[in-house]
């Protein structure tokens, strides 16, 4: 007499898919309000990172509109009345100190010198005045701060040794003034006619300053016309390095010179010997730029750790969905369990419908967030960066979610007893 072995039916991975999208299909609206969590999650925190991710760049690029390998020398501060003022009040800076780091003896990494007075003046165009920005310097300006010309010429050795009456201005400064096209209009500056020689291409704001509303002159000419409450006194001195690789080396020369010329014996690590304390300062873009990013990452950290809440509750809501659903198909398994099916099968049936609406919801959160990408920044004028690593990382999150929110709720389906199952209601 033979005996035949009742073996468990072989069920593949598509039989399991199939099984478990037939479960979503006939539960639509629970299928679409579990869905719905994780797709509010992934979207959040896409969008979180994408924003923070876009502020640093625009961080970055601003601080690149002011120049390349940029160094920035300013004076200190000045006392009045036993009142000491802020940084840059004080007129410890000259011209004389900028044609000593100029000179490739003192300071051989240092590319570009400008030295720049600021000042705030009206600029008359027939019965039309404009109050800009006016900055005299010389030739090296244009290259020092990474600008470029949209038209016309920029100042040149010559203007600077005749003192010419010449001025270059920037796109918002013509626009005001009504100058089209701008090169070759006349325009009056402090009582004296100047030719406008240039038009700077535009270059956007940082921060607050419109970096196109300005006029550049040569120094020698502002002397004359615009006078100075220091002979040779400069706001500040740019410095361009050799390379981004040299510019820590062109800090050091800079600083090393200045010292000696102002005699203050400080050092560039900030000791001084017992000396007088140094009457300037040297900043750097790469400081300026890892500050700001250092900013912009606590706060996308910040942000993306409140959005990832969201993602936290939406995998409770998976959870929550797959329970209810073991409880409604309680009979189901019972019957599968005793036609052979064994817990392996039953557990990956679940955890496959759990992994499938958290697939699901990453995927239209994906989508949601790259639409946000687009529309976002023409809304509130900030960029948004979404990259593809982020983008696969977040849909292996989404199914982390779903792998961690089914794991028990497919455990307890596939400990029930068949005998007991049958006789649930």
């Amino acid at each position: 007499m033979s005996t035949t072995t009742l073996r468990a039916p072989r069920v593949r991975p598509g039989e399991t898919l199939g099984i478990a999208l037939e479960s979503v299909r006939t539960h639509r609206m629970r299928s679409l309000l579990t869905v719905l969590g994780i797709w509010i999650g992934i979207a959040s925190v896409t969008l979180t990172v994408g924003l923070g991710q876009g502020a640093q760049q625009k961080v970055a690029e601003q601080i690149d509109s002011l120049g390349s390998n940029l160094l920035v020398v300013s004076p200190g501060s000045s006392t009045t009345g036993g009142v000491r003022g802020g940084r840059g009040t004080a007129t410890t800076l000259t011209v004389a100190d900028a044609q000593a780091l100029a000179d490739p003896a003192v300071a051989p990494d240092v590319a570009h010198v400008a030295p720049v007075r600021t000042t705030s003046a009206v600029l008359t165009e027939g019965a039309t005045t404009w109050t800009t920005s006016v900055t005299a310097t010389t030739p090296d300006w244009l290259d020092v701060r990474a600008r470029t010309l949209g038209s016309g010429r920029f100042l040149t050795a010559a203007d600077e040794t005749t003192a010419a009456h010449v001025l270059v201005l920037g796109e918002t400064t013509v626009s005001e003034l009504g100058l089209r096209p701008g090169v070759g209009s006349t325009v009056t500056l402090g009582g004296t006619a100047f030719t406008v020689v240039g038009v700077l291409a535009a270059s956007g704001s940082t921060g607050s300053t419109d970096e196109d509303d300005l006029a550049v002159l040569p120094m020698s000419t502002a002397d004359q016309v615009l006078g100075s409450t220091a002979t040779g006194s400069v706001s500040s001195i740019y410095l361009q390095g050799t390379s981004g690789d040299r510019l820590s080396a062109a800090y050091q020369e800079a600083y090393a010179a200045l010292a000696t010329r102002h005699d203050t014996g400080a050092t560039a690590t900030g000791g001084t010997g017992g000396a007088a304390a140094a009457d300037f300062s040297i900043t750097s873009q790469q400081s300026l730029v890892q500050a700001a990013t250092a900013t912009s990452r606590t706060l996308t950290v910040l942000l993306a750790g409140i959005a990832g809440i969201s993602l936290l509750v939406g995998g409770i809501g998976v959870m929550n969905i797959m329970l209810v659903s073991v409880s409604e198909r309680i009979r189901e398994i019972g019957l599968r369990k005793a036609l052979g099916a064994p817990p392996a099968l039953i557990r990956r049936q679940f955890l496959a419908e759990a992994c499938l609406l958290s697939l699901a919801g990453g995927v239209l959160g994906l989508g949601t967030g790259y639409l946000g990408a687009v529309l976002l920044p023409s809304v509130i004028d900030q960029p948004v960066t979404i990259s593809l690593p982020a983008s696969f990382g977040a849909l292996g999150v989404a199914l982390a979610v779903g792998v961690v929110a089914g794991v028990y709720p497919a455990s307890r389906a596939a400990r029930l007893a068949p005998i007991d199952a049958l006789r649930s209601d």
